[in-house]
């Protein structure tokens, strides 16, 4: 057998996290302008329709995750760890160089959306076998007392992909302006994405097969049948299920609560100013990159199972009453204007759906939901009074009443214009009754916003930082990549990926602007007790195994 040579530990972090950075940095430049995109291709649909198919558009990526981890866990187990993930970062970067490149609707129609959700398909799944190879790659050249703090690297550059993202939006927003942005402006951080794509091959042709994965291959112990061998024999699926009930599922909507919904909430339900939002996002981003490697570093003391458990704990007590806060924090005429006048719908429980379609195929058009719909768009909250069945649902903002329209018998281009009518009519009533339009930016206290923030990211950060080692540590070299990536895209790409979209449904069907929070904190909740009971310890494990 020939002596397994390890590449410069450097180069194979450098490598590993190109990548991470390169997925993350896609996800918060879609997600970020998911206004912007809305406008260019979906517009047609209605601002609020029209928004909701962006949601389901960024969520479609992570639908197919969980197919390419399948997919490319199988090669990476079979074939090497370096080859596959070669191949995932070149479609990834393609796909998310040539959304940049697709015209809107208003030049090529009704293809336009349909050329934007297979990009994004095509990454999803390029992405599926992404995390898997990085994670089990570095772990496997990593000494076993410093294994957390080498792979956490690769949970920071998920803040670094943040931060990139961030800082490029952010300047080509001062550089250029608001307007000139909004028109083709958004196209330019997807292009500049094809310079990423180019650096991360550059380092990754540089690097070896993985030592664990080269002494398995030398005495032909590879597995024949990775993923058999991983999902059909019950010792690796139990594993699998604790991981993904326990960990991931968790993992995915902690992480995408602080990172990305509270992006959400701040730009599209408190209003605030853009440019202001990515500041704040930017600011903790910082302070979030020094807490992952923190927390991964004290996972390598005194165990990864009791920092993870203070992640998922962390969020269950903070999500609702910290949101909460923020409010107060950047928007207190909103608060104010709740008080003064609040806002009421009147509708038959029977005509009022809960309005969660992972496939966008069904149109929620009664008035009950286009009411309910356009208000939680808004981000305003509202009170549900039952109705008569067959009555026309109403709004009652203050003192004002507005009937809603009955879009079930309205053709698709009557029902955009109605939708379109109505909303200008609630705006218009929303502003005479003191409703913000947006956050006053002189009002917002900057210090709790930042404070409120910084708990979020804490406790992403405690879940997120060690989880690499722990996962790579529960699984033995022969199946480790197909045993990883499919519990960690079924977790993080459907739990934390579908997460605004379901949040929004939440809140769209009960009126209250915290109530889709519920959601990560059962989901929280639910891994603290699997990952406490459950989980074994795996600090100072052999994972040459």
């Amino acid at each position: 057998m020939s002596e397994a040579r390890s590449a410069p530990m450097g180069l194979v972090l450098a490598a590993s996290t190109a990548g991470t950075v390169f997925e993350w940095y896609d996800f918060f430049i879609f997600g970020s302008l998911l206004s912007i995109i809305t406008q260019h291709f979906f517009a047609e649909a209605g601002e609020t329709q029209g928004y909701i198919f962006a949601l389901l558009t960024f969520a479609v990526g992570f639908a197919v995750r969980p197919f390419g981890g399948l997919v490319f866990g199988y090669f990476g187990d079979r074939v090497g760890r370096k080859r596959t993930f070669l191949f995932t970062i070149t479609i990834m970067g393609l796909a998310t160089f040539a959304i940049g490149l697709v015209p809107g609707a208003k030049t090529i129609g009704d293809l336009a959306p349909y050329l934007l959700i297979a990009l994004r398909v095509l990454q999803g799944f390029a992405v599926g076998g992404e995390y898997g190879g990085a994670a089990t790659y570095v772990a496997e050249h990593a000494a076993a007392d410093r294994r957390g703090a080498a792979t956490g690297w690769i949970q920071v550059a998920a803040t670094i992909g943040l931060f990139l993202a961030l800082t490029v939006i952010l300047l080509l927003r001062t550089w250029m302006g608001e307007d000139a942005f909004t028109d083709w402006g958004w196209r330019v951080p997807f292009l500049i994405s094809l310079g990423l794509l180019a650096v991360s091959l550059w380092i990754r042709l540089k690097l070896d097969e993985s030592p664990a994965f080269r002494r398995l291959k030398e005495e032909g112990r590879t597995a024949q049948a990775p993923l058999s061998e991983a999902f059909l024999r019950w010792k690796n699926l139990r594993i699998v299920l604790v991981v993904l009930l326990g960990l991931l599922m968790g993992q995915g909507v902690v992480w995408y609560t602080a990172q990305f919904y509270t992006q959400f909430f701040l730009e599209h339900v408190m209003r605030v100013e853009p440019r202001v939002m990515n500041l704040l996002i930017l600011s903790v981003t910082i302070g979030s990159a020094l807490l992952h490697i923190a927390f991964a570093r004290i996972s390598d003391r005194i165990g990864r199972k009791p920092v993870m458990l203070f992640g998922l704990g962390l969020a269950m007590v903070s999500f609702i009453p910290g949101f909460m806060g923020l409010t107060e924090a950047v928007n207190p005429a909103l608060s104010e204007a709740i008080s003064r006048a609040p806002v009421t719908v009147f509708a038959a429980p029977a005509d009022c759906s809960f309005q969660f379609d992972p496939v966008g195929r069904s149109r929620f058009a009664s008035s009950c939901d286009i009411a309910k719909r356009t208000l939680a768009n808004l981000g305003v909250p509202y009170r549900n009074e039952a109705e008569d069945a067959g009555t026309l649902a109403k709004i009652r903002i203050g003192t004002t009443t507005i009937s809603s329209i009955e879009g079930s018998v309205l053709a698709p281009s009557a029902l955009a214009t109605a939708q379109k009518n109505f909303l200008a009519e609630v705006k218009t009533a929303l502003t005479a009754a003191g409703y913000p339009a947006e956050a006053d930016t002189d009002r917002i206290d900057i210090p709790t916003a930042l404070g409120i923030l910084l708990i979020f990211v804490t406790a992403a950060a405690a879940l997120y930082g060690p989880q690499a080692a722990a996962l790579v540590e529960l699984f033995p070299t022969r199946i480790r990549y197909s045993a990883l990536s499919l519990p960690y895209h079924l977790g993080v790409g459907w739990f934390g990926g579908f997460l605004p979209a379901i949040a929004f449904a939440i809140v769209a069907a009960t009126g209250d602007l915290y109530a889709g929070l519920w959601y990560p904190v059962i989901v929280s909740a639910i891994g603290f007790v699997v990952t406490l009971l459950f989980l074994p310890e795996t600090k100072g494990r052999d994972i040459n195994n």
